[in-house]
């Protein structure tokens, strides 16, 4: 506003609206700072965190275990032992499922793989690690538990064995899942292997050692065919078995920081050793 002199009068009304503008704008830039450092964070704590805790986690398991099997002790959930025995039934089953459980030295099923009888493994409970997987092109070693429990097994940095599916050593498919990113993130360089590396399966009576043999880039994550006793992909076909055998299946998301679709890794059992 001016006067008849052409002097600019500035009104009170006007000073304190754009004080009020200025109040919101500042208000507004504290509040987006705020949100961005929350995120980084959040980022952070899924990204270096989740991973640091799972991968200790997962490490004094692996530690615990190996200390069970040495002594002849099984660790409850409540951190009290008692001594294996009783009738059990368990990893390395006959593939009938009766007598004595016996393993491969060459190709299982086969007259040139003799069974040799060891004591059976305990059937795991929900969410109890029980296993030990080694696949050494990774660098990993790492828990297996049973079920794929996010809370309960996987976000553990464990990984988790699809309930239903055979046990370690047995005919059938021991079918594993495992987080690709975050929470230990154990199959993280999955898309690594290669045909004819080995994967060792330790439990409390034998190691078992499959060896890659195919590889599934990419599948629907209902795609569940791919960890029946004959695995094979129902979506992407051409992918998979056709006779019964000895297998094993790793699953994760894919691509990385996606769970859109599922990365499958197939191999076969070529060795068992007693422990």
């Amino acid at each position: 506003m001016r006067t008849a002199a052409g002097v600019r009068v500035v009104r009170h009304s006007d000073r304190r609206r754009r004080a009020r503008c200025g109040r919101v704008l500042w208000s507004g830039g504290e509040v987006m700072v705020t949100a961005g450092l929350v995120l980084l964070l959040l980022v952070a704590h899924q990204m270096w965190w989740t991973n640091r805790e799972a991968r200790r986690g997962a490490e004094r398991k692996v530690a615990a275990l190996e200390r069970e099997w040495r002594s002849g002790t099984t660790a409850g959930d409540d951190g009290t032992t008692s001594a294996d025995g009783g009738t059990t039934a368990g990893d390395g089953d006959s593939p009938g499922g009766s007598g004595p459980s016996a393993a491969p030295s060459g190709e299982p099923g086969t007259s040139r793989a003799p069974w040799r009888s060891y004591t059976p493994a305990p059937l795991p409970r929900r969410s109890q690690a029980y296993a030990v997987l080694t696949i050494p092109r990774l660098g990993l070693r790492v828990p297996v538990a049973e079920g794929v429990s996010k809370a309960e097994v996987l976000n553990q940095g464990y990984v988790g064995h699809y309930r239903g599916t055979a046990q370690p050593g047995r005919a059938g498919n021991f079918a594993l899942a495992g987080h690709r990113n975050t929470h230990g993130e154990p199959f993280r360089y999955l898309p690594r292997l290669r045909r004819g590396d080995a994967i060792e399966v330790e439990t409390r009576t034998a190691t078992y050692r499959y060896d890659v043999d195919r590889i599934l880039p990419r599948t629907s994550p209902t795609d569940s065919a791919v960890v029946r006793p004959v695995p094979r992909s129902l979506v992407r076909r051409g992918y998979g078995y056709d006779e019964p055998g000895y297998y094993i299946t790793l699953t994760t998301c894919t691509p990385e920081f996606t769970s859109r679709y599922r990365l499958v890794v197939w191999g076969k059992l070529v060795s068992m050793r007693p422990r």
